[in-house]
């Protein structure tokens, strides 16, 4: 986790640079603002990497002598494919429409992300077709 750590802390004091330099020049609130909020989203998961990679043992991924080899190992299972992730993003579609252009788009949308969510939940536990 340190390569995304360093990575995002990066991000971080680019964004905080150009927020300070934007804002003085610009004088604009709204841009410098966005910068600001980028800076920090960026900050956030990036402290949180590095204070876990020095708790963690180190992955092949950030020892820089590490073969292909040493990155091998048990791949695990994948979830099969499935329609309730789109109903999910059609429900929240819809609640948004609802904000928009009127709360009958309201009754829908939430049937659709309540019907996706219990759907989903119940295929996650028994496990769906492969």
């Amino acid at each position: 986790m340190r390569v995304e750590a360093k990575l995002l802390l990066f991000l971080g004091l680019f964004f905080g640079a150009m927020c300070a330099v934007y804002w003085t020049w610009s004088l604009e609130n709204a841009g410098g603002v966005m910068m600001f909020s980028g800076m920090l989203l960026c900050f956030l998961p990036g402290s949180y990497y590095l204070w876990w990679s020095r708790r963690m043992k180190m992955r092949p991924e950030d020892d820089p002598t590490a073969t292909t080899e040493g990155g091998a190992g048990v791949v695990g299972s994948f979830p099969g494919s499935s329609i309730f992730p789109f109903l999910m993003g059609m429900g929240a579609f819809l609640v948004v429409l609802a904000l928009v252009f009127g709360i009958w788009f309201l009754i829908p949308g939430l049937a659709l992300a309540v019907w996706a969510l219990l759907g989903g939940t119940a295929e996650g536990r028994r496990g769906g077709k492969i």
